[in-house]
């Protein structure tokens, strides 16, 4: 009796495929962009097989991991064929990560996922900045002076972040990098956002408690968001109205953080300013929903997983207590504070005339009284005259006192 073949021959012509890992490709319109997210995405996928130490050893602070590439896989449009990345301290700033309540694979989504935004803020230094395409992270190019300063500073900022359990207005620090791209080395830190990923700012201001050449230019107020300074900021009337208990908390803050930077001999730092007022951001929600619901009826002709797939970039899909459900939340949706994004706001009091965040933090925390600051104290005071007390190149003990006597006086509202 003949044994019926279809089903034999059917298994043999069926070819099993291997499955090829996919290589990630990490594509952006600058080459350095490029070779940082496949940096961090390089550097945070080595730092998960190393184990955590029970505490930090001085040489962790002289430390760094290097990587030469030469030949890379990918082709030049994607990425250059020969780079470097040095990550500096690379244990020091796992460990300020994880102080500051942010999880490793968390960072590098942010960082690696989409390319990161130019931003158009650039200080007097002449530093880039751009930011994680959610908005959760800063990146700011530094001197190789600065990363030299950025050494000295993390020694006395890493146990000051440990005794005060992460509660500080100071940058967070996340991570410290040197790309090397067609022979030219460029230097990268990436701090926390002081501002929310889904909140609009309305107003911003630079702060130094200094009123000698302290208001923003003509080309500075073309911009759509002008970053203020500190006459503008009196002349507009401008108060933090948060009520008393928390501006305690606050002053209490940022007189610790004021005494460290002093004992540093520090100065020329700012407190960034952001104001979100309620009632415009309901109104931008309301006006983005309508946009969304009329795109949504010209494309109801799109298939399911175009749909899915957005509900993924959005985070809709993510456990609710992750915290990068919280980073990819819709701006459509008015939410106002979240606690684990939002971490330098404060809302205005009850009975506020006005219903506004505060968005509150210190940047520029690396400027020395050396040389060149008394070098410049002496130029202004020819300039202005002794008695003027509103330069803001001083010595450091005067530049703070001055610094949180202005500020008390914003939150007060006489």
């Amino acid at each position: 009796m003949s044994v019926p073949t279809t089903g034999l021959s059917k298994l043999k012509k069926k070819h099993i495929r291997v499955k090829h890992q996919k290589v990630k490709l990490f594509r952006a319109n600058e080459p350095l962009l490029s070779v940082f997210m496949w940096g961090v995405n390089h550097t945070i996928n080595e730092l998960s097989h190393v184990s955590i130490p029970v505490m930090l050893l001085p040489d962790d602070f002289r430390a760094y991991s290097k990587l030469k590439v030469d030949n890379h896989l990918f082709n030049k449009e994607n990425m250059p064929s020969h780079f470097k990345v040095k990550e500096y301290c690379p244990l020091v700033f796992r460990n300020l990560r994880e102080r500051f309540g942010i999880d490793d694979l968390d960072y590098k989504e942010s960082l690696t996922r989409s390319q990161p935004i130019p931003d158009e803020s650039s200080g007097k230094s002449g530093a880039k900045f751009y930011q994680s395409y959610d908005r959760l992270f800063i990146l700011k190019t530094l001197t190789s002076e600065e990363v030299e300063r950025m050494h000295s500073f993390l020694k006395h900022y890493h146990p000051y972040i440990v005794e005060r359990h992460g509660k500080t207005l100071l940058p967070q620090y996340l991570g410290m990098y040197r790309l090397t791209v067609d022979g030219i080395e460029h230097y990268l830190v990436a701090t926390r956002n002081v501002f929310s990923n889904h909140l609009n700012i309305h107003k911003k201001y630079d702060l130094k408690g200094s009123t000698v050449d302290r208001e923003a230019s003509e080309k500075e107020l073309e911009k759509d968001l002008p970053t203020l300074k500190d006459n503008d900021f009196i002349k507009q009337g401008v108060r933090i109205d948060i009520g008393d208990a928390a501006k305690e908390k606050l002053l209490e803050t940022l007189t610790a953080d004021v005494e460290f930077l002093t004992k540093l001999h520090l100065m020329d730092y700012s407190l960034l300013l952001g104001v979100h007022e309620c009632g415009r951001g309901e109104a931008e929600a309301e006006a983005a929903r309508q946009k969304e619901a009329e795109n949504d009826t010209e494309n109801d002709s799109e298939s399911d997983s175009d749909t899915d797939n957005r509900h993924d970039r959005w985070g809709f899909n993510t456990p609710p207590d992750s915290p990068r459900g919280f980073g990819r939340q819709s701006s459509l949706r008015y939410e106002g504070i979240i606690p684990e994004l939002d971490i330098y706001a404060i809302p205005s009091q009850e009975g506020a005339p006005k219903k506004e965040i505060y968005f509150v933090a210190l940047i520029d925390v690396l400027t020395h009284y050396g040389v060149r600051k008394q070098a410049a104290k002496a130029a202004k005071t020819v300039k202005y005259g002794s008695n003027v007390d509103g330069i803001s190149t001083c010595d450091p003990e005067q530049y703070g006192k001055r610094f949180i006597e202005f500020v008390a006086k914003a939150i007060e509202g006489n």
